[in-house]
């Protein structure tokens, strides 16, 4: 009888050895050669999970994407009890700017991703659809702790997150060039979410 195998699973075992490839040496070093041989597979298996490079790229990313806003959502849930707004809103912000060393892996795979996406529609949309669930979700964190009082009621929801976005962004990119170290980083997104209270 044929051998079962799990595609779901080869494809994030492939996903994760891109990743891990562009950690290493950077979007240059992807190739279907090295990422079958970094991932313990043919070239044949990738070949038959993703028809081009591109396919495969745009898959790691996409699952990127997704554990990053996992993660924001998974430490929001983990600040304890109470839960102040000031907490929760810069718990979301380090989760999402990657300033924390366990962090610091995907924010080097963001990071040329980000750079890549400048020249290929395809990942730039699905930047552009993570973009916008973080957006949305600090919004929604601001104006809720507008809501119960913790939050100035001054600034508009919508406009604060765009601004937390792009300082997120912003030292993302900082950090990993080494211009601000992770304690710097976290100490402004936290000044920045205090700035916010009532």
């Amino acid at each position: 009888m044929p051998k079962q195998v799990d595609y779901e699973d080869r494809r994030s075992r492939i996903a994760e050895a891109v990743c891990a490839l562009i950690a290493r040496s950077g979007m240059e070093s992807v190739s279907l050669r090295d990422v079958a041989t970094e991932a313990g597979v043919s070239m044949g298996a990738v070949q038959r999970c993703f028809r081009t490079k591109d396919e495969m790229l745009l898959f790691a990313l996409e699952s990127i994407s997704q554990r990053i806003g996992d993660r924001a959502k998974a430490r929001i849930e983990a600040s304890g009890t109470p839960r102040s707004a000031v907490t929760l809103l810069h718990r979301a912000l380090s989760a999402l700017a990657l300033v924390e060393p366990e962090d610091r892996t995907e924010a080097q795979v963001w990071g040329a991703f980000v750079a890549h996406a400048a020249v290929s529609e395809q990942l730039a949309a699905v930047l552009r659809e993570t973009y916008g669930k973080s957006h949305e979700l600090l919004a929604w964190l601001i104006g809720h702790g507008q809501e119960t009082g913790e939050l100035s009621p001054a600034s508009d929801p919508s406009t604060e997150a765009a601004t937390l976005l792009a300082l997120t962004e912003g030292l993302t990119a900082q950090v990993l060039v080494g211009h601000r170290t992770l304690g710097e980083a976290r100490e402004i997104l936290e000044r920045y979410a205090v700035g916010l209270t009532a």
